[in-house]
């Protein structure tokens, strides 16, 4: 049962909303005024606030702004409910972080629906969504009512790509969002020299190209099929519909295309101040982490000698004088171009 939190210093007014929630099945926490509102709202933890704006001792303005000050209370939803209709009482109580503003007198229907939009967005943004098609489908879905939206699922291309084929390149502008639906890709960057450092590797149901679009930017690395893959490419034009015509879906979309920011700068840390025994660790439980991922139990990999030493960020030879230490030390084992893990545990530990 939610919890609504109704601030209201007219005694009827109060009663009688109380008891329109209660009748719609929400559990309410009445306060007379502003000051015992703020010391309800930080007790009672309410799921939504219902607040006059002209109150004696604290108005519904200094309610909100206290409110918007502590973390536990600043995202709660806040709807004013005045008998006021000037427009600026409007601008000035949304400019401040209000959610809703209902005038009286009102009906049931609309305090209901308001309540009910509210608490729905709220859910939107608490809900976690996969990170594939199937979730981007879901996130459109709970979004609700915008045509224009779903022309994201009706606009879908799948492109196939051979082994080592350009997905895009480092400069290029972009015009879509990938998803990939079958298949490996690596994002890489390239120096003067031509020497590759691969930035991340990418999975079934994983997206890429995002960053760039969201800055509206050109490329500013490369990306390429390590095997046979399918991609489902988004348009540009259908991807920007979906974070600025919704402010909600665009929180939870960001959030959920957001996830490897902390990796890579993980990553450069590592670069810069890691062993090369510690980053070839690193770079081969990369790969493992990946068959891990896809449900393959075995620790058997098929990986370039080329691609491990771009994602350890070394040179091929050393790359190939780790693996044969490795290989000494009965960490690994090399045949027929595969590599089979044959201590994980004191991999694990190597890197640490």
């Amino acid at each position: 049962m939610k919890k609504i939190l109704l601030i209201e210093d007219n005694t009827e007014i109060r009663e009688n909303t109380a008891e329109i929630l209660e009748l719609a099945d929400y559990q309410v926490v009445t306060a007379e005024n502003g000051r015992v509102g703020v010391e309800k709202a930080h007790a009672e933890k309410p799921d939504l606030i219902i607040c006059d704006i002209m109150m004696p001792i604290m108005d519904g303005y200094s309610v909100l702004h206290l409110l918007s000050k502590t973390p536990d209370t600043a995202n709660t939803p806040f709807i004013f409910l005045t008998a006021k209709a000037d427009r600026s009482d409007f601008r000035k109580g949304m400019e401040m972080g209000a959610d809703d503003y209902i005038t009286k007198p009102f009906d049931d229907v609309e305090l209901l629906n308001a309540i009910e939009s509210r608490l729905k967005k709220v859910e939107l943004l608490q809900k976690n969504y996969t990170q594939d098609l199937g979730g981007l489908d879901e996130l459109i879905s709970d979004a609700g009512g915008d045509q224009e939206l779903k022309k994201l699922l009706e606009s879908r291309e799948v492109r196939s790509y051979k082994k080592k084929s350009e997905i895009y390149r480092e400069g290029d502008y972009p015009l879509y969002l990938f998803c990939i639906i079958k298949g490996k890709i690596k994002t890489f960057k390239t120096n003067d020299d031509g020497k590759e450092l691969i930035i991340n590797i990418y999975d079934k149901n994983d997206y890429l190209g995002y960053v760039d679009l969201l800055q509206e930017s050109n490329y500013t690395e490369s990306a390429a099929a390590m095997e046979d893959c399918e991609i489902c490419l988004i348009p540009k034009n259908d991807f920007y519909n979906l974070v600025h015509k919704n402010r909600q879906v665009a929180q939870k979309f960001i959030q959920l295309l957001s996830n490897n920011v902390k990796a890579n700068e993980e990553q450069l840390l590592k670069l810069a101040y890691n062993s090369v025994r510690k980053r070839i660790s690193e770079a081969l439980l990369k790969f493992h982490s990946h068959l891990v991922k896809e449900g393959t139990a075995s620790n058997n990999m098929k990986i370039s000698r080329e691609d491990l030493s771009n994602v350890a960020g070394t040179s091929l030879e050393t790359a190939i004088r780790t693996l044969s230490d490795f290989k000494d030390e009965k960490l690994i084992e090399i045949e027929s171009g595969k590599i089979t893990i044959l201590n994980l545990e004191k991999l694990k530990r190597l890197k640490n």
